[in-house]
């Protein structure tokens, strides 16, 4: 792309958000909150408007849908016998708040503990904790772990469902205890997850964050705009270049620019801008702002496998797919009253547990589904056409770790997304005691009514070298995907424990990428946090500037 030429300006404002996602929204809405400063919120994608964001069932719908979703691949995988693994992430409104799962768990004290063990000061649980409690609005009402008054919903299902249930009391029979909150004093055991759903529809940051605070004159939100290149003067971020589709455009910031593209454009972001591996940016023509050899680094997520097995009672969302009267009653009980299957986000229930009970925390975490895949490809799945569902263990703690690279100078090519599962001993050992947990929650007798046969991987698969194979063919991230931007006191990292980009005045990330160590649970809770104290921080530095 030529620099040469100066596109367009859209003005001058105090602060620049580039993406609108889990993390974007929330410091948009905060950064204009007083009133006192004016804030451009960029996003690639469009508007949050599509029916199946909003109905939670609605996100298989989104898995693989161009128009909201950036459909990213990863290079082929060692690990997994060469193959790669699909990466959905949000490109709309709301970013993957928008199309995600809605589960919402913050991860163990110990996940904290850690970071500030790295030199992360002031990323402890006691210092995060109180931003938890901020973003939330928990339907249970306040207590010392939970907040109530916040922008984010987070509610219990409406509903129970029997193979829910039973799943739960087998996890009991199996030795894990029944726990009512995963994010209250102890995360181990097995019961429901709570969701950021609100009487039967999604609550992205779009919708919690972002649509009250559009009303503001301070804030201006341009859609289909792409960030390409954040523009520097004098070791400085001065504003962001992005491309709309009438071509080229530029602002300028005053005080920062807030790069919030997430895991995979952030760190691409940077290293557009010139902010990377110095090599690896000269390679493609990409004149060096700062040799920051830990962009685009440390990239890791969790790694999972599904354990499938054939219903003997027709309580699974295969018999919804089967039949289109059930879809049009379903679809009815959800018009009219926001209850039924469309209203859940079909994951309600699962647990933590330790592959190793000398572990400090859980390195696991066993996720129900009430279905069964016959097919999975990257532009979707087809269910069984027979009654089934899935339990899978999800290793949450994996020592192993990837890069994200350029492909090319190009800001709208796809990065390069290069993961290294199962690297290690550990990774793969975890991940066979997972398995084994699964099946011995599946043999207790709450389940017994409930299970016909186990049909992935299938009773053949037993020993430890059945259990590699059966995992490196069948295994994939989670789509949790984090870490290249890391946080740390150190000099080596992108960012320092404030979220300034370490060498680049007046430039900070928050998102995901940021986390130094991956968290013990699903991340989009965890994203809202890192924005709510980000924007603390940056309001903080602003008014004693003032």
């Amino acid at each position: 792309m030529d620099h040469m030429s100066q596109p367009p300006s859209d003005g001058i404002y105090d602060f620049i958000v580039t993406g609108a996602g889990s993390a974007g929204c929330v410091m948009a809405a905060r950064l204009s909150e007083n009133g006192k400063y004016s804030v451009l919120l960029l996003e690639a994608g469009g508007e949050d408007r599509a029916f199946w964001i909003h109905a939670p069932m609605g996100y298989p719908f989104l898995f693989a849908n161009p128009k909201i979703n950036w459909m990213f691949d990863s290079e082929p995988i060692s690990g997994l016998n060469g193959r790669t693994t699909y990466m959905p992430r949000g490109k709309v409104l709301g970013g993957t708040s928008s199309i995600n799962g809605m589960v919402y768990i913050r991860g163990h004290a110990e996940d904290y503990h850690h970071w500030r063990q790295m030199g992360c000061e002031g990323w402890g649980y006691d210092d995060v904790l109180p931003y938890f409690k901020k973003a939330e609005d928990q339907g249970r009402g306040a207590d010392e772990f939970h907040g109530t008054g916040g922008p984010l919903k987070v509610s219990d299902h409406q509903e129970t469902y029997a193979l829910s249930d039973a799943i739960i009391a087998a996890g009991q029979q199996a030795g894990y205890p029944a726990n009512r909150d995963f994010n209250g004093a102890t995360q181990d055991g097995m019961g429901y997850y709570q969701t950021t759903t609100y009487r039967g529809k999604r609550w992205s940051t779009a919708r919690a964050y972002l649509k009250p605070a559009r009303r503001r004159p301070n804030l201006r939100t341009i859609t289909k705009a792409h960030a390409t290149r954040i523009l520097m003067t004098d070791g400085r971020a001065s504003g962001v270049e992005y491309q709309t589709p009438t071509g080229r455009r530029m602002a300028t910031a005053r005080r920062e620019v807030v790069v919030s593209s997430g895991v995979f454009g952030s760190a691409q972001l940077l290293m557009l801008s010139g902010i990377g591996p110095a090599d690896h940016l000269r390679d493609h023509g990409i004149d060096v702002e700062q040799d920051r050899a830990q962009v685009g680094a440390n990239l890791h997520d969790h790694f999972y496998v599904q354990l499938m097995f054939r219903a003997s009672q027709p309580v699974t969302m295969n018999d919804l797919a089967a039949s289109k009267v059930k879809q049009a009653i379903q679809g009815l009980h959800y018009v009219l009253r926001r209850r039924g299957l469309l209203s859940t986000n079909g994951i309600n229930a699962g647990g933590f547990v330790r592959t190793d009970p000398r572990m400090a925390r859980p390195d696991m975490q066993i996720n129900m589904n009430p279905w069964s895949v016959a097919e999975r490809t990257r532009d979707g799945m087809r269910a069984h056409d027979f009654s089934g569902f899935t339990m899978s263990p999800v290793h949450l703690l994996p020592e192993s770790r990837g890069t994200l690279t350029l492909k090319s100078s190009d800001p709208l090519a796809a990065p390069s997304i290069n993961f290294n599962f199962l690297d290690t001993d550990y990774d793969m050992q975890a991940m066979i005691e997972g398995v084994r947990i699964v099946r011995q929650i599946s043999q207790q007798p709450a389940l017994a009514p409930f299970i016909t046969e186990e049909i992935q991987p299938g009773g053949a698969t037993q020993s430890d070298d059945e259990m590699r194979d059966f995992i490196r063919n069948f295994g994939y991230a989670n789509m949790h995907p984090v870490g290249t931007c890391r946080m740390g006191a150190d000099e080596s990292a992108v960012v320092d424990p404030h979220l300034r980009v370490n060498g680049v005045r007046g430039l900070r990330v928050v998102d995901a990428s940021i986390m130094p160590s991956i968290i013990a649970g699903n991340t989009n809770a965890p994203t809202i946090m890192i924005a709510e104290k980000a924007s603390d921080m940056i309001l903080k530095a602003a008014s004693s500037q003032a």
